[in-house]
């Protein structure tokens, strides 16, 4: 006979299984802790940066997607870098008032984000918070008690990539910002395998799905991607992907 303190243990387990479920990955791995890059995963790029709040623009689907993690039960911080500031083109300060309003916005959609770090320097500063050094990540790591057993880095150019991988995290590339041009030019800089995916909305579901470690076997679109690779100059490559599943990912696709 289980007794009152049996049944109480036996409720606050069914909800801890209950509350994790979303998390638990086809390796019985929780992914606890999700790095995110800023231009080109959450808003678009700007060859010229975002310099003001009117210049951002949230990536369709982004701040849905954070907010289907949020709900999952992951802690998300974004790792960003933002060398305009040591250019000229805008101060430390405003950066913060983007971020903080970028939050704002994405918390109105039911997600959160934990802290918001960023790189202020340009290139030939070396500086070790730049990505694709790890710095920020593992800054992030201390600062906030991060779980990075199982971590993932979602990022659209190899910098990212290479500064997860550096973390010892796993890494998700997506295509929408800098992605493919980035895969096709820099692809062999990375320092380990990494997954590819559409944008951040597709890169939400692979983790949800427990599909975001690399395999050796290949998904369909990174299959597309990689003969891309051997066959730049033929971008039609990727059609046989522009079916209903990657256009419920990236509407317009096909």
């Amino acid at each position: 006979m289980i007794g009152h303190k049996g049944r109480l243990y036996q409720i606050i387990s069914l909800r801890s299984i209950q509350q994790n479920r979303a998390l638990v990955t086809l390796k019985g791995c929780l992914v606890s802790t999700i790095f995110l890059d800023r231009d080109g995963v959450i808003n678009e790029n700007r060859a010229d940066y975002v310099k003001s709040w009117n210049e951002f623009h949230f990536l369709p689907g982004s701040r849905e997607a954070i907010a289907r993690l949020t709900r999952a039960g992951h802690r998300l911080v974004v790792c960003t870098n933002q060398a305009g500031v040591a250019r000229g083109m805008l101060s430390v300060e405003t950066v913060h008032e983007i971020h903080r309003r970028m939050v704002d916005a994405i918390g109105e959609m039911g997600g959160k984000i934990e802290k918001v770090y960023f790189c202020p320097h340009g290139k030939e500063e070396d500086c070790p918070c730049r990505k694709p050094r790890p710095g920020m990540l593992l800054r992030a790591r201390d600062e906030l008690g991060l779980d990075v057993h199982d971590a993932v880095f979602i990022g659209d150019s190899m910098s990212d990539i290479r500064a997860g991988l550096a973390a010892g995290i796993h890494t998700v590339l997506v295509l929408s910002g800098l992605g493919l041009e980035q895969l096709r030019t820099y692809h062999h800089e990375a320092n380990g395998p990494f997954r590819i995916s559409l944008n951040l909305k597709h890169a939400a579901e692979l983790i949800l799905n427990g599909s975001y470690i690399p395999t050796e076997k290949q998904s369909s679109l990174e299959r597309a991607c990689y003969s891309f690779l051997g066959l730049t100059e033929h971008m039609d490559s990727l059609l046989p992907l522009q079916d209903q599943e990657l256009d419920h990912f990236w509407p317009g696709l096909g």
